[in-house]
């Protein structure tokens, strides 16, 4: 298991989709689900980066300053390979505002353009394309997991 702490923003997706897709490419993971995992780090992690913290300009400052690990305005991405069954588990958290993704209503994909509701298509995509996700907020953190098969 390798476990990586960015700084929840949008400059650290190319950095957490690099250290994901050497890990996949070790597993000989088919370019299909290559895709589809840098889409759902991409979703994800945008995500926490957006929303997650509302006072970035303090994120953290207190913790960096007292020499302990940061709680607010970073998050860690477990990277954990399978080998029975073949696949990946990434698990992302964050001491975000609590989300939980899994109960937001899918969007009506049938309507009209013009009659969609903004917002939920990314999650929707990672849901449809990933073999499960699960989340739980605990000990205050927000802790989403996702698994594709391969």
């Amino acid at each position: 298991m390798k476990e990586v702490t960015l700084e929840a923003k949008l400059d650290s997706i190319p950095v957490l989709t690099d250290i994901v897709e050497e890990e996949l490419a070790q597993a000989d993971c088919p370019p299909k689900a290559m895709i589809q995992l840098s889409v759902a780090i991409d979703e994800i992690f945008s995500n926490i980066a957006s929303y997650a913290y509302a006072d970035k300009e303090r994120a953290g400052t207190q913790e960096r300053a007292a020499g302990a690990e940061p709680a607010w305005g970073f998050a860690t991405v477990r990277i954990e390979l399978l080998n029975e069954p073949r696949g990946i588990d990434l698990t992302f958290i964050d001491r975000g505002i609590p989300f939980d993704p899994l109960k937001r209503e899918d969007p009506d994909i049938s309507a009209p353009l013009g009659e969609r509701q903004i917002g939920g298509l990314g999650i929707f995509m990672v849901k449809k394309t990933m073999s499960s996700m699960k989340y739980e907020y605990s000990d205050g953190r927000n802790i989403l997991t996702i698994r594709k098969l391969f």
